[in-house]
């Protein structure tokens, strides 16, 4: 009677359910984590705002949020893109141009500061103290752009100063902006003439008829002329727009009555004609979505191949579990081509439901990501997670297709052996490395010793990119490389084994006779200790040096935030700061890239207060047109002093300035140092956000607050890197963690037999368990020793190239990943172990 395979598959899920429960959860798991990372790039892409602002506004007129460059020549040449790290502005002189088509409005927002006196600490305006208050802004959405939503403010200076401070912040327009952003006067008349304002209050109808307002262009009393109930200052369009510090540019400018294809053909390029759902021009949706993109795509590439690998290495093992059964059928007739196909069958029978389950938790990982990421500020609030079919059955497809590949290569060799010898073949384990996987193996361990290499002897970008190679190619060649290096292992830590006793002798020898079991126990191990080692100590090496460079740089006795007279104190010694960041175009031809740059506008003499380390040419040669710049940055780009550096500043505008000195803590203080005048008009604040001084504090310049103090805020700000970090350690790891045990516990349950034996022969129950823990110690040790020696290269040239130090592992933390993945293997050891050895069992 012919050999049916599809009742052959069928009929081993039957009656052997038990031995496709590991290649469930593996396929279960991979589907989980691939759909979960599917979803947070899907959102990424189809990631949107309404448009509040400009909701009233049918046609808006702005410039292009991001800046593009060409890189490389002919059929190989691509486009390199990065958010403006502000907001970039559209020239004044569209308004003539657009003038004739409809009613062109000019639209500007800038923040603007009242004097004490006006009700301390009232924060009104949705997006008080945008761009003034203590920040590192070094975010897409740091110091959201004048266009952006009213209330989008989420970068480092969205809260100006410390509540109870003398004076509040707000946000100012130009009246002509309440033609599609409307503000009802409940007072009092429209601002017309210089020196009027119409202010917002909390019943909008009363308060002090004068008032004194710090702005971009300086600090002016104005006649309050009306009042509206909405937080915020008006002027008239040509004041507002003198104000703003950006006289020549708009945030933008909004068209009634004419149509977009017109606009289009009059602004020639110059600008974007915005229609529909893009009038949002939300600054920190940009940001969110790159992060999401980011965490989808590149996390989730590396993530979907560690969930590949690691289905791909427990289907093998299942399939190699059953030689014998396989050894039978070849024995009794059964054809390679129906082997196959019967392997195939079962992949067919358990991966599609396997995926269907792993969709669930794939969708509530996604959820409590997203979420996570949303309560932390880094994704907009009207932005939801986008769920489809798309991101789910492509995962379910990989699992099935995971499942079908690794079958079938764990199939071909019960498949082709004669029948004769198929069930001597099976008896015993295959010492001679296969022909496809060794070399495959060798070239990705030269491939990830030579990136090792590039790493090391390389600067900037390019040894960033080469290390991030180091820990795939490693990982790789360990996956294919398993039995031989399981043999090497076997060997190296049997040597201390056969002092144990009877019990570590034969754990020595069952591991040296058996390399592709162990092989299959310690390739998980080494997946969660080398990607969540790389991964959690590369943030703490990051956070390390930032904290030192920061003590050791920042001389200044106390920091101010939120300055309230920025121009006084300068007067009177103190030094003037803007944060904020530029872009710099790093590189040369098809190498070039886009860096975002955190950047320090100074005005006074920076020398005294900040000590940033120069390592050649002179602070004191800083002027406009003249920079500094950090050492990571000068090496990226091949630059020294006496060269140009290509910048594009916070709204955009190119700047070529010269490098005249190159100094070594500019991750704690600031990528680039230049002179305030030349971020004069081109930042959203207009004005300084810090303010550095040394000796005794002034009144009345705002909230302060000490050095150490200043130097604990901002290691606040790197918050979410490090859980993002942790995270994706935690993912990874854990992923990893489950397909050991999966595999320890699959591969002791199949050793039941060989338990037994050693049972009959003599062995106490005790002994048995013994031999088994010391075989789990040795799973782990060579697991962690692997797993740490992969980590350590991928970390020395990335953290070398980052901080320009070594990489900084907290004893603790590392002891904690060890202890772990020694518990775990004892754990997936034991535990099934005594079940096997119950009496029942022997």
């Amino acid at each position: 009677m012919a050999l049916r395979s599809n009742g052959l598959a069928r009929a081993a899920l039957r009656f052997r359910p038990a031995a496709f429960a590991g290649t469930f959860v593996a396929l279960l798991m991979t589907v989980a984590i691939v759909s979960a990372c599917g979803l947070l790039l899907e959102t990424g892409v189809r990631a949107s705002v309404p448009p509040t602002r400009y909701a009233e506004a049918p046609v808006v007129v702005a410039a292009d949020q991001q800046v593009t460059l060409r890189v490389g020549s002919g059929e190989g040449a691509y486009d390199v893109s990065a958010q403006i790290p502000e907001h970039a502005r559209v020239d004044a002189a569209l308004l003539d141009r657009l003038a004739p088509l409809g009613r062109a409005v000019p639209d500007v927002m800038f923040p603007v500061r009242e004097a004490a006196g006006a009700g301390a600490g009232a924060r009104t305006g949705a997006g008080a103290g945008a761009g003034a208050g203590a920040g590192t802004r070094t975010g897409a959405g740091a110091g959201a752009g004048a266009g952006a939503e009213a209330g989008a403010r989420t970068g480092a200076g969205a809260t100006a100063g410390a509540a109870g401070a003398a004076s509040r912040a707000f946000d100012a327009y130009g009246w002509g902006s309440t033609a599609f952003s409307p503000a009802q006067l409940r007072a009092g008349r429209a601002p017309a003439a210089p020196g009027e304002v119409v202010l917002g209050g909390a019943d909008g109808r009363h308060g002090p008829d004068r008032v004194t307002l710090d702005t971009p262009a300086g600090t002016r009393e104005f006649r309050v002329v009306g009042r509206t109930d909405r937080p915020g200052a008006w002027f008239s369009d040509a004041e507002a727009r003198a104000l703003s510090g950006h006289p020549e540019a708009l945030d933008a400018i909004v068209l009634f009555g004419a149509d977009a294809a017109k606009a289009r053909a009059a602004v020639d390029g110059r600008a974007r004609v915005l229609t529909g759902a893009a009038r949002a021009m939300d600054p920190q949706l940009a940001g969110a979505k790159e992060l999401l993109a980011g965490l989808g795509g590149s996390f989730g590439g590396i993530a979907t191949l560690v969930a590949v690998f690691t289905a791909a290495g427990t289907v093998a093992l299942s399939v190699g579990q059953r030689s014998r059964e396989f050894a039978l059928l070849r024995a009794v007739g059964a054809t390679p081509r129906q082997i196959r196909r019967t392997v195939a069958t079962e992949a067919l029978l358990v991966a599609p439901v396997a995926g269907a389950v792993g969709c669930v938790p794939g969708i509530a990982l996604a959820s409590w990501w997203f979420g996570q990421l949303k309560a932390k500020g880094a994704i907009p609030a009207g932005v939801d997670l986008t769920v489809s079919w798309i991101p789910l059955v492509s995962a379910v497809g990989i699992g099935l297709v995971t499942a079908l590949l690794a079958g079938w290569a764990a199939a071909r060799r019960p498949a082709r052996t004669r029948p004769g010898q198929a069930l001597a073949a099976a008896a015993v384990e295959r010492l001679r490395p296969g022909w496809i996987r060794t070399p495959l193996g060798l070239a990705a361990l030269a491939g990830g010793a030579a990136c090792a290499s590039l790493a090391a002897t390389s600067s900037g970008p390019d040894a960033a990119n080469a290390a991030l190679g180091v820990v795939m190619l490693f990982m790789l060649a360990v996956s294919l490389l398993g039995p031989l290096i399981a043999r090497a292992c076997a060997a190296l830590f049997g040597l201390p084994l056969r002092a144990a006793g009877a019990s570590g002798s034969l754990a020595a020898a069952n591991s040296r006779a058996h390399a592709r079991r162990l092989a299959s126990a310690i390739t998980p191990i080494v997946l969660a200790m080398a990607f969540s080692s790389t991964l959690v100590f590369l943030h703490t090496s990051q956070d390390r040096a930032v904290r030192q460079q920061q003590e050791a740089g920042l001389l200044a006795d106390h920091v101010v935030t939120d300055p309230h007279d920025p121009d006084r104190a300068v007067a009177a010694g103190a030094v003037a700061l803007t944060r904020t960041s530029v872009l710099a175009v790093v590189g040369s031809g098809p190498e070039r890239l886009i860096h975002n740059a955190s950047a320090q506008g100074v005005t006074g003499d920076i020398a005294t207060v900040e000590d940033l380390g120069v390592l050649s040419g002179d602070l004191a040669r800083l002027a406009p047109g003249k920079i500094a710049v950090d050492r990571t940055l000068a090496d990226a780009d091949h630059a020294a002093v006496g060269d140009r550096l290509e910048l594009r500043l916070p709204d955009g505008t190119r700047a070529d300035p010269e490098i005249v000195a190159v100094y070594s803590r500019g991750l704690g203080l600031g990528e680039i140092t230049l002179p305030a005048a030349d971020l004069a008009g081109h930042t959203t604040a207009g004005r300084p956000t810090e303010l550095l001084i040394r000796g005794p504090l002034p009144a009345g310049l705002g909230p302060a607050q000490s050095a150490s103090a200043w130097t604990t805020g901002q290691s606040l700000d790197r918050e979410v890197n490090a859980w993002a970090n942790t995270t994706m350690a935690a993912l990874l790891g854990g992923f990893a963690a489950v397909a050991a045990a999966n595999t320890l516990v699959m591969t002791v349950l199949d050793r039941r037999r060989e338990l037994g034996m050693l049972r009959l022969v003599g062995s106490t129950r005790r002994q048995v368990l013994r031999m088994l823990r010391w075989e789990a110690l040795l799973v782990s040790g060579a697991g962690i020793t692997l797993g740490s020696a992969i980590a350590l290269a991928t970390l020395i040239p990335l953290t070398k190239t980052l901080t320009g130090t070594g990489p900084y592992i907290p004893p603790a933390v590392y002891a904690s990943f060890a202890a772990a993945a020694v518990a775990l293997t004892l754990a997936s050891t034991t535990l099934p172990a005594r079940r096997a050895l119950t009496p029942t069992r022997t």
